[in-house]
């Protein structure tokens, strides 16, 4: 069962690893913390793609941002799934956020990331919730001439469905972090507050959705 509340007497948020709550958390160990499990910020609890998006956001915010952060470690309490599509969504929605506000060279290697992350569903067969449709497009278009490169440097190439899991997505969730942390034109603590949520509620919608599938009575004829 997931956690939803936090308690009252809880560690302190504060950046990088801890040796115990007495010493503070970070975000994940924080929801290691509440899941009952060993003290780790790579908790069995959590997707670890999500995971490390957690990590990132806690370690590059200021500490006013991580307090408020929060209220946010519940959710990811029992969010994991071996779905094949939690790496894509969280790519997606990272890497479409910090698409328009990196610096030119995280907007190339962002823009290769999205073309890879597409070439993953193609070859997967995967399908994405509707929602997740006009992201790239739209990013694109405010960034176009990255799209430009990126098409002409992946053309081609392949992504092995493993590789991309060990080691596309989590570099493309990296860039798109330190995109949003170099741009000079933005509240990054803001715009990464928001990309944690926003990652969040995907991965709830997309777990949701599979628990639904999995638990629906079958029709009567």
């Amino acid at each position: 069962m997931r956690s939803s509340s936090v308690p009252e007497l809880v560690p302190v948020l504060s950046p990088g690893k801890h040796r115990n709550p007495r010493k503070g958390a970070c975000f994940m160990e924080f929801a290691s913390y509440l899941a009952g499990e060993r003290w780790s910020d790579q908790p069995a609890c959590t997707h670890p793609l999500l995971a490390g998006l957690a990590r990132l956001v806690n370690d590059n915010v200021s500490d006013v941002t991580r307090r408020s952060m929060v209220e946010l470690v519940p959710r990811v309490v029992g969010l994991n799934s071996p779905d094949p599509r939690i790496h894509a969504a969280i790519c997606i929605r990272t890497a479409t956020i910090a698409l328009p506000l990196s610096p030119r060279a995280h907007q190339r290697a962002l823009a290769v990331g999205l073309l890879a992350v597409e070439r993953y569903l193609e070859d997967n067969e995967l399908t994405l919730p509707e929602e997740f449709e006009p992201l790239i497009g739209d990013a694109f278009a405010q960034a176009p001439a990255a799209e430009q490169w990126a098409r002409g440097f992946r053309r081609g190439l392949t992504t092995h469905p493993k590789h991309f899991a060990r080691r596309a997505a989590p570099r493309i969730v990296l860039n798109s972090v330190d995109g949003v942390v170099r741009s000079v034109c933005t509240d990054s603590d803001t715009v990464l507050h928001q990309m944690l949520a926003d990652a969040i509620d995907d991965c709830e919608l997309l777990i949701s959705a599979g628990t639904s599938r999995e638990v629906s009575p079958a029709p009567v004829s």
